[in-house]
């Protein structure tokens, strides 16, 4: 049985790693969050040691350790500006990490910590569950044995609402979550610059505190994507049958249908980690520079070719 700790526990994703360590027949030894809202636990390791304070968390696995209990991996599902420190602290432990997305906010953070691997022998593996969902295989077996040379058109939306909570936490301050384009969209950007190749060029139309828009230009594609947190964006029809996401992909005008199937692919990604196969940090380096660039670049405004959604009203911060 392969050891376990965490850090992060109290938060949306961290029950989908609670449940892929138990699917896989491990064993969670300590969690942490700063948060103690994580009865969740029970569900999956009622006897898990959880801390608060990160000092008495390190005393612990420090104490297991010459207990003779050895942490294999640590899973990060911290907040996003915290992803690296907390990295090192799992290689420093002698641990393979698995982390969330985005792995790091900048891509120069990924060449620090490639190098504490080498220096460690331990491995740093992002979760990118949607390079294992069916349908999305599929396709990119598709456009790998497609020869013509075609630039297919993409159109990705994708819409889910968030309340003002969003932006009195951590994923409202864009120097902790990266702004809305790396908050909710990264894994997206991954998934597209998987199956339709490297960017050639990447054009942001806008970005506010409730969504962002632009133009990603890659070797097979042309990416017009628009992205909210706005539950005024949500189209009426889906409104109407009580919903506050919106998730849809075109190509070349055929809608792309991956809605099901998601269940078990944090499962998956943490049965491939475990066999040797997982998705290392090399691997999220592209998606890391899309949002990392969305994030620095002045938006250009509603020229050329935009996502039809960009030209909705901008609404007001509910702060303001």
């Amino acid at each position: 049985m392969t050891n376990f700790a965490m850090i992060g526990a109290a938060g949306y994703i961290a029950p989908r790693h609670m449940k892929a360590i138990k699917d896989t027949n491990n064993n969670l030894v300590a969690a942490l969050d700063k948060n103690d809202s994580v009865g969740i636990i029970d569900s999956y390791f009622p006897n898990a040691d959880f801390f608060t304070e990160f000092e008495r968390f390190d005393r612990h696995l420090e104490k297991v350790k010459r207990n003779g209990t050895h942490i294999d991996y640590l899973s990060v599902c911290s907040p996003n500006y915290l992803h690296d420190s907390h990295i090192r602290f799992g290689l420093r432990q002698d641990a393979h990490v698995i982390c969330e997305k985005p792995i790091v906010l900048n891509p120069w953070n990924i060449d620090a910590l490639q190098e504490i691997e080498k220096e460690t022998g331990r491995h740093i593996y992002n979760i990118l569950q949607l390079r294992l969902h069916p349908s999305v295989v599929a396709l990119k077996e598709k456009i790998d044995k497609d020869t013509s040379g075609k630039i297919h058109d993409i159109d990705l939306t994708y819409l889910t609402s968030r309340g003002n909570w969003y932006y009195t936490s951590w994923k409202g301050d864009v120097a902790k979550s990266g702004g809305i384009a790396t908050n909710i969209g990264v894994h997206f950007f991954d998934m597209l610059t998987w199956i339709f190749g490297a960017v050639q060029q990447n054009t942001v139309h806008l970005h506010t505190h409730d969504r962002a828009s632009g133009l990603l230009e890659l070797e097979k594609g042309r990416v017009r994507w628009f992205m909210s947190i706005n539950y005024d964006t949500i189209p009426a029809d889906i409104k109407a049958k009580g919903m506050r996401t919106y998730r849809t992909i075109s190509i070349d005008g055929d809608e792309f249908e991956f809605s099901g199937g998601f269940t078990d692919l944090h499962t998956k990604s943490y049965e491939k980690i475990l066999a040797g196969d997982g998705f290392g940090i090399h691997e999220c380096r592209q998606a890391v520079q899309i949002v990392h660039d969305i994030r620095k670049v002045q938006p250009i405004g509603l020229k050329g070719d935009y996502h039809p959604m960009a030209s909705l009203g901008i609404a007001k911060h509910p702060f303001e």
